[in-house]
Parts: C-alpha cells; sequence; structure tokens
C-alpha cells in the first residue's frame, strides 16, 4: 500500500487548514497529499466555459428570477459534478494512497477501490428543515441524485452535528452504519484565560460574513429596543460590513483569523440570529471563550447550544424574542458567567479538533483493517 493520503478540497477556508493539521498528527506515517478540485476545474478554461452554458441551462430561470446566484450554481450542474470526479480519480492511485478523504459534500473524490471518507456540516436536502426554505429554491432533481452518490460510494461519512447525520440517513437512504457524528473544533484555539470582568461590559458581539443569512437585520431591530433598557449596551459586528445608522455599533468588517480572539475576549454576550445555519463554527469559537451563546432555533447548533444552560435558542425571525433575551443577559452579568462557563467547558470536553481527530482516525483505522 502506498505511503499517502489525499485530502480534497473545493474552497480555500480555515476549516480545512484544521482538518488537515488534524489528520496529519493522526496518521504521522503517512504523508498528505492535497488535491484541490477547485483549482483543477478553473485551470481548464474549455470546461468552465462548458460549464457556464449548464449554469443558464440547469438554473437560468432561478437566477433570472433572483433566487440563485451564478456562483453557487457553477458547482451545482450535472456537468461540473461528473467532470470533478473524473478528474479527482485520475490522480487518485490504490498503490500510491492509503485512503482519500474530502471535507463538504458538493462533489464526489472517491475512487473505486480506495478506501474514501466524506467530512460534512450539511446536505442540499437538510435545507428542508428551514421552515422558511422555499422548494423552488433547491438546486435540479439531477444534481441531488448526484449528491446521493457521495454518501454511498463513502466508505464512512463523518459529520459535524446529528443534524446533517439525520439527513445523509433519511433524505438519501444512506445505512446507518456508515453515518458518524465527529462533531468539529475551534478554529481559533482554547489555550487562554478568560476574563470575568468582560461580562459586565454589555458587549454583544455578532461575527459572520453573509450579513442577512446570519440574521444580522434582525439583530439590528432587536438591537434598537435594547438600547432603550440598556443605553450603555454596545453592538459589535465583525466579518461583514453592512450600512447602519445606529448609536453604539461598530461596524469591523473582515479581519484575519487570528484577530478574532480580540473581540471574542471582550464580548459580553455573542448573538448569531441565523435563519439558515449548517453548523456554525463561530458559535464553538464563542463558547471557547466562555461567551454565552444567543442564536435560532435551526440547523445543527442544537447539539452545543443547549438552552438555559449553554447559551440561549429563540425561534428564528422573532425580533422582540431576541431582544427580551439579550435584554436580560447583558442586565445580569453572573448569568452571562454562568452560561459561558458551562459552554467553555462544553467545547473542552467534546469540542475540540484533537477529540474529533481521534475519532476519525478511530473509524479510518478499523475500515482500513477490515479491507485488508
Amino acid at each position: 500500500m502506498g505511503k499517502k493520503f489525499a485530502f480534497i478540497k473545493l474552497h480555500s477556508h480555515a476549516i480545512n487548514a484544521s482538518i488537515m493539521q488534524t489528520l496529519t498528527s493522526c496518521f504521522p506515517g503517512l504523508e498528505i497529499d492535497v488535491i484541490d478540485v477547485g483549482e483543477l476545474i478553473k485551470n481548464k478554461k474549455t470546461l468552465v466555459l462548458v460549464n457556464m452554458f449548464f449554469v443558464f441551462k440547469e438554473y437560468g430561470l432561478g437566477i433570472l428570477l433572483g433566487r440563485k446566484k451564478i456562483k453557487e450554481c457553477f458547482w451545482r450542474t450535472t456537468y461540473v459534478f461528473r467532470k470533478t470526479k473524473i478528474l479527482a480519480s485520475n490522480l487518485l492511485s490504490q498503490d500510491e494512497y492509503e485512503f482519500s478523504f474530502q471535507n463538504q459534500s458538493l462533489f464526489d473524490g472517491s475512487r473505486k477501490g480506495l478506501p474514501h471518507y466524506v467530512y460534512t456540516d450539511h446536505t442540499h436536502l437538510a435545507n428542508l428543515y428551514y421552515p422558511d426554505f422555499d422548494k423552488k429554491n433547491l438546486y435540479s432533481r439531477r444534481w441531488i441524485k448526484l449528491e446521493r452518490t457521495i454518501y454511498h460510494n463513502a466508505t464512512l461519512n463523518f459529520t459535524r452535528s446529528t443534524y446533517a447525520s439525520k439527513s445523509i440517513v433519511e433524505d438519501y437512504s444512506c445505512p446507518s452504519d456508515k453515518v458518524i457524528c465527529v462533531y468539529a473544533g475551534s478554529n481559533v484555539g482554547t489555550n487562554f484565560e478568560v476574563d470575568k470582568g468582560k461580562y459586565k461590559n454589555k458587549n454583544i458581539l455578532f461575527v459572520g460574513i453573509e450579513w442577512k443569512r446570519k440574521g444580522g437585520p434582525e439583530l439590528v431591530e432587536a438591537f434598537k429596543q435594547v438600547l432603550q433598557a440598556h443605553p450603555n449596551a454596545h453592538l459589535t459586528i465583525v466579518g461583514c460590513s453592512p450600512k447602519l445608522n445606529i448609536p453604539n455599533c461598530d461596524v469591523v468588517g473582515r479581519v484575519p483569523l487570528e484577530s478574532l480572539n480580540h473581540y471574542y475576549e471582550r464580548a459580553s454576550v455573542f448573538c448569531l440570529p441565523s435563519k439558515l445555519e449548517p453548523f456554525g463554527i463561530v458559535l464553538l469559537e464563542a463558547s471557547a471563550h466562555g461567551v454565552p451563546i444567543v442564536t435560532t432555533d435551526v440547523g445543527g447548533g442544537h447539539d452545543y447550544v443547549l438552552g438555559g444552560e449553554t447559551g440561549c435558542l429563540v425561534k428564528h425571525g422573532d425580533v422582540e424574542h431576541l431582544s427580551r433575551v439579550l435584554i436580560e443577559l447583558i442586565g445580569n452579568p453572573e448569568k452571562c458567567r454562568i452560561l459561558g462557563e458551562n459552554g467553555r467547558r462544553l467545547v473542552l470536553e467534546k469540542y475540540s479538533w484533537e477529540k474529533v481527530g481521534a475519532e476519525i482516525a478511530k473509524n479510518i483505522m478499523a475500515t482500513l483493517r477490515d479491507n485488508k
């Protein structure tokens, strides 16, 4: 057998670095070979042009109606799905690799005969679990049929939440023994002291790139009510740059990953009232800093945002409920401290990349032994 394993990715994301570091530490005897299928596709100009034809063929009406974005549709055509599989498969050899491992489930990186593992936070059909999701916004049935092959072709499917595991089993008829929830870790680490004085700051922190999907507008409306009860409250927005005209609000915009700790360290409460949230790794990062969480009752956060224990869950879109919860929390530093400490304890016990890696490695090694 080979002395390498392949790590297959599509987009550049901070979590890729965390997963790669975790896997290399769990398999010290193997070299890691990174295959970026996104770059493979983009470097083939003819393929890109042909795929644009399929983008409009399969999703043209949705794009014209504003329900879909060209950039997102590009990776969800049947044409690019099949081409990606061929390109990835051609680079994988049973003699060279022990196994292959892919992050996310927008493509099938498996090659027949080579053990292959998928790690994902979401499925496409899991969108149907969100109350406000319109079925018209689903991608094509043909693409969803191809997506199903990702989970069935994998030796094992690792997920970041029980929410994602449920969807793979129930929505894609994948055997439950091929789906294992291993959770995820914080990308900003956990080795730091928590300043207990910060709970008196009345500083609400939001971290997110997609302002509307992450519930930014609802948070702003709720914060206006918070200011009536707590005129010295403050809202800090990191990751995006919405144009706002409200007092006591600091819009920071995008910052490097290593700079996020600065904002978590000063936050009294972390709020992310998302409309759609596959996992929300920023929630883990906030909890790692001992910040109590306020988020919505949708998506994969239910596993670690325990209402009344590590944070508060509010009904998505309910600005009145959101404002009441925020008003209560920032007015009660002791409750913030208790929730924050519980959240940090949970992250340290269950949501570290070391623990995630150990669980992934244990299951990979068990299947590799079975295949020999």
